[in-house]
């Protein structure tokens, strides 16, 4: 099933192609921007977030890319069942389906924060597809994070109220003067409790089972690592750990936070069009 749905917030304003793909265990949204004919360049979300999230990356991407988003199982506009698979290899298959599903054969992919552990995994599952990896914030372990201070949420209490969804992001943002947009806000507070707490062990866990510059050192793929110098949930000191992948790059970018794609778009889309122009692969 393809909708075209005009979204204002899928391209930065400008209205993109957007379609629900119809997966064994649920619907899946997903956005593409840029020419069909250019390289493919798959940006995946993190936990409590949806395609959304990098819309003021997307118009600095399309001159040379073309650009797939899709919301996970659980977020944005996809299904949100209570009987599927949350765990990072599940989403990970299913992102490999929608790539297969839009005829894409190699794709360079960028996962923000757990989005990160997502295209790991895609690449642990699917190397012949997987060219290049970016990560965005990505914890690399568990020994990297950042436990916040903020009371839990309760199934009761449940959607968070403003004061409390305002609390939970607080900690995503560190440029100084930063408004978090209100559709961001809407993406956690449209998830279920299941969903939401569901989706947040299943990163725990597959970090806790290795962690990834591990897995990343097996793969052998090229790696670009970016970290917002002032990240308030993952050390941003813990990014010198990915040096440890043969061939890695790692950028800071000081004066950011864990979500430069949102804090500074273009200093984000610098280092990563630089990295993609060296490995992304031309459509024949």
């Amino acid at each position: 099933m393809t909708v075209s749905d005009g979204d204002p917030y899928a391209n930065g304003g400008a209205e993109a192609e957007s379609s629900t793909l119809s997966l064994d265990d649920g619907d899946i949204y997903v956005c593409q921007d840029g020419p069909r004919d250019a390289p493919a360049l798959l940006l995946i979300h993190g936990s409590a977030s949806s395609t959304r999230s990098w819309n003021p990356m997307v118009p600095l991407l399309t001159g040379s890319h073309r650009v797939i988003r899709m919301d996970l199982l659980g977020h944005g506009r996809s299904a949100k069942p209570a009987d599927h698979s949350y765990a990072i290899p599940d989403q990970a298959r299913r992102a490999g389906v929608v790539l297969d599903r839009l005829g894409v054969e190699h794709a360079v992919v960028v996962g923000h924060s757990s989005g990160g552990a997502v295209a790991t995994a895609l690449a642990e599952q699917r190397p012949d597809l997987v060219t290049a990896l970016a990560l965005v914030n990505t914890g690399p372990s568990l020994d990297a994070f950042i436990a916040s201070e903020s009371a839990a949420i309760g199934p009761s209490q449940w959607p968070p109220t403003d004061e409390q969804l305002r609390r939970i992001a607080s900690t995503g943002f560190s440029r100084a003067g930063y408004q978090i947009p209100e559709e961001l806000l809407d993406d956690v507070r449209g998830m279920t409790y299941h969903t939401f707490t569901t989706t947040m062990s299943a990163t725990r866990s597959y970090l806790e089972q290795r962690a990834l510059p591990d897995r990343l050192t097996v793969l052998g793929k090229p790696l670009l690592v970016i970290f917002g110098e002032d990240d308030r949930r993952w050390r941003s000191s813990s990014a010198s750990d990915y040096r440890a992948v043969p061939g890695s790059k790692v950028e800071l970018l000081p004066g950011l936070g864990h979500s430069p794609l949102l804090e500074d778009p273009p200093r984000t889309a610098n280092p990563l069009l630089v990295f993609t122009a060296i490995h992304a692969v031309r459509v024949d």
